[in-house]
């Protein structure tokens, strides 16, 4: 489904990855780790075309994607979630949906269900400003909004930063959920919680793949996660 075929990645003069190679499965459920500055955010962001790489090519369905705009890709079924946690704060949660459901050409009420298929408690915030959530309640707004318009292949960045427990419990089943039904690359580093998720764990160590796991008995192992760090 998802190939990154040998990129390099550059901020200006400042190489960031070097010979990514990567091939991922349809369905399954992908998650990027790795020490801070190891070049996880800019392995996703050069997926969906907000940077652009400086050799090499990604390739999404044998179509060869480099350099597309992020609104093409999105029109191809790719989604984005951002570390940030960003809403339109001064819209409502409702019309925050609504944007979503506009770009994507879904009716309304689909997409309203969406959200709130993955996450129930949503109704009651709907008409509050979007600005008012908490950042775990954020978070779950972007998922769902992400999942909009049916798309194939969702890059989440960071969905547990910053958020307490229960929380993350919340966003643990969300994307439990998903397993199956889309293929998704998360970057996390609440190791446990990658390991209970899991189909692929890929390791990234100063730019580069380091290691690739797919037996569920090394996913598993938070020792050997942590050491592969």
């Amino acid at each position: 489904m998802l190939k990154v075929a040998d990129i390099d990645v550059a901020y200006g003069h400042a190489k960031v990855l070097y010979n990514i190679f990567l091939e991922l499965e349809a369905g399954k459920t992908v998650f990027i780790v790795g020490r801070n500055g190891a070049g996880k955010t800019t392995l996703l962001k050069s997926i969906v075309g907000l940077i652009r790489p400086i050799k090499g090519s990604i390739y999404y369905d044998n179509e060869n994607i480099t350099g597309l705009l992020p609104n093409k890709l999105y029109h191809r079924g790719i989604r984005y979630v951002n570390q940030d946690k960003k809403v339109f704060g001064s819209l409502t949660v409702q019309e925050n949906i609504e944007l979503a459901a506009f770009s994507s050409g879904e009716p309304l009420s689909r997409a309203l269900n969406k959200v709130l298929e993955i996450y129930p408690k949503m109704k009651e915030f709907l008409q509050l400003k979007a600005g008012q959530l908490s950042g775990g309640q954020r978070q779950v707004l972007l998922i769902g909004q992400a999942l909009v318009g049916d798309p194939r292949l969702m890059l989440i960045d960071e969905p547990t930063q910053g958020l307490a427990a229960v929380v993350i419990n919340d966003i643990a089943k969300i994307l439990s959920r998903l397993r199956g039904k889309l293929t998704t690359i998360i970057v996390e580093q609440n190791l446990p919680l990658v390991s209970r998720l899991a189909d692929q764990v890929i390791v990234l160590k100063e730019g580069k793949v380091s290691r690739i796991l797919n037996d569920v008995s090394e996913i598993r192992n938070i020792a050997l996660l942590e050491k592969s760090l």
